[in-house]
């Protein structure tokens, strides 16, 4: 446990280390011609980001949970789909839609009667407004997510009195529902500011430079590894930030409503509301997932028709992607075992040996590091280990670099936090008399979790080991910085597509990295469903 505790931290610390190392030559470089720059771009993204990931993902939570209208029960699950879309992939598809050539302004010209993009075209959607809107369309499920949760949890009486005493359905909604479930808010929009952060693909397609991009361009284009470092040290400061949000968080929420309390009956909407209510919560669903979706499937479809074959290139891409999301699912899956096993053992035994769950929260801080955070931090020990290696097997190259066991450590180490949480929620439904009996009846602890906990494990280790194996097939920036050469995912593929232009080779790539997000999304989404449900029925 102490030892997984110190292969996460380890990046971080070597990252410290390597940035402190290089002088202040760079510091000052940086400071003056890089970082400002950089970091206001940065900013306004994470503030234009949050308020729509807000807007979006707490209102849609509000309208599914309070009111019935036509879709309401496709929505309440449809309204997750966009989290089986890559920042990336959207970006991607609308440059394509939104070109001045492309189908929307086309189709737009032949309304108005124009014939040419010079006498109408729609503003460039590169631009930090359209950097804002995409990424907003794809990361709200993360608000959307915890804010129904917290909205379901609600007493229905404090909200009908409330009504009773005056108030409007809107000023229930601003004075009441939503300062209880603030604590949820802040969670979700914590997690989706860490996405953003993370985001390099989208970022660099639209042309804002963040400090993600600034990054990967001044390690891999510059070939300044120092440098990287400084400003990779630079964004862990609004990582810190961002994670002491997301703790405010979730330190206030707990709210004891008892399980005897009712939850929130939807009120019927009729007549233009219901219409209003349906076409508001279907829009995030049709540009966040639908409309990217269905024009990767035609371009797919025209490629593959014109052609009638899929490229060998493709097709080693797509193998060499589900060779690192199972390498990443069986590593990440094993170790969360082990991590969530140890906690549970101290939970157990008593709070005397509390710091083991200490121990297991910082095995899951890597989800909050940025991959190229990571990466970097990551390449110094993972090289020095290398040429320990290739001298002591006699190895030609770098075994580890080379033959990408380092790529799979570090998305291991970034993906952790998902399979843990899963795993230990699991453990937690599982009550201790059940293991004791065991124990009482001569079994070992080793057979007690092989024959008790490992079968009543199973749905949790599933869904656990989807989400790791969607992360890690779409997971672009660690895979752009330590892939070994000549080995290219279908994520990587698609950037060096896009990035010349050749948006028709890319459409297969990314519709078969969205298809591999999409099962474990409908899979959360079907079991979201569930527990409305019953809790409604309750």
């Amino acid at each position: 446990m102490v030892v997984i505790t110190l292969g996460v931290l380890t990046p971080l610390l070597f990252l410290l280390g390597l940035a402190a190392s290089s002088g202040l030559d760079h510091w000052e470089h940086l400071m003056r011609y890089v970082l400002p720059d950089a970091t206001l771009n940065t900013v306004v993204l994470l503030l234009g980001v949050g308020a729509m990931v807000m807007t979006i993902g707490a209102g849609c939570a509000w309208l599914v949970t309070a009111f019935d209208f036509p879709g309401r029960k496709l929505f309440s699950w449809a309204l997750l789909l966009p989290l089986a879309m890559p920042t990336y992939i959207v970006a991607f598809a609308w440059l394509d839609l939104l070109h001045p050539i492309g189908p929307i302004q086309e189709f737009i010209r032949s309304v108005l009667g124009y014939d040419s993009p010079r006498q109408f075209r729609l503003p460039d959607l590169r631009s930090m407004t359209g950097a804002i809107l995409l990424l907003g369309l794809v990361l709200y499920p993360y608000v959307y997510l915890t804010m129904r949760a917290m909205f379901m949890s609600q007493p229905a009486h404090l909200l009908e009195a409330a009504r009773t005493l005056g108030l409007s359905s809107t000023g229930t909604f601003f004075r009441v529902a939503l300062p209880m479930a603030r604590p949820a808010l802040v969670v979700g929009t914590s997690l989706a500011l860490l996405e953003t952060l993370n985001d390099i693909g989208a970022s660099e397609f639209l042309g804002v430079n963040t400090l993600t991009v600034t990054v990967y361009t001044t390690w891999v284009t510059r070939s300044d590894l120092p440098a990287a470092a400084q400003i990779a040290c630079s964004m862990l400061t609004v990582i810190i930030l961002l994670l002491a949000l997301e703790y405010y968080g979730r330190k206030n929420q707990r709210y004891s409503t008892g399980r005897q309390m009712r939850g929130i009956l939807p009120s019927r909407l009729t007549g233009w509301r219901a219409i209003l209510a349906t076409c508001v919560t279907a829009l995030p669903v049709v540009l966040g997932f639908l409309a990217p979706a269905l024009f990767l499937g035609w371009e797919s479809i025209k490629r593959i028709s014109d052609s009638m074959t899929i490229s060998s290139s493709l097709l080693q891409s797509l193998q060499n992607s589900l060779l690192l999301a199972v390498g990443v699912t069986v590593v990440v899956t094993l170790v969360s075992i082990v991590v969530a096993w140890y906690a549970r053992a101290s939970a157990i035994s008593g709070s005397s040996q509390e710091w083991r769950r200490t121990l297991m929260k910082v095995a899951s801080l890597g989800y909050a590091v940025p991959g190229t955070v990571l990466a970097i931090g990551l390449l110094t020990p993972g090289m020095a280990l290398d040429n320990f290696l290739a001298e002591l097997l006699d190895f030609r190259g770098l075994p580890l670099l080379s033959t990408g066991i380092l790529l799979v450590i570090c998305c291991s180490i970034r993906f952790m936090a998902i399979s843990i949480g899963a795993i230990d929620a699991g453990l937690t439904r599982i009550p201790p008399s059940m293991e004791q009996a065991s124990r009482l009846l001569g079994e070992s602890e080793l057979r007690t979790f092989f024959r008790v906990h490992l079968p009543l494990l199973r749905p949790a280790l599933v869904t656990s080991a989807l989400l790791v194996f969607a992360d890690a097939m779409k997971e672009l920036p660690t895979t752009l910085l330590l892939r070994p050469v000549n080995f290219e995912t279908l994520a990587t593929s698609l950037y060096a597509e896009a990035a010349r232009g050749t948006y028709e080779e890319g459409a297969i790539a990314a519709l078969l990295i969205v298809l591999a997000g999409t099962l474990p999304v409908i899979l959360l989404a079907r079991s979201q469903l569930t527990s409305s449900q019953s809790k409604q029925s309750s």
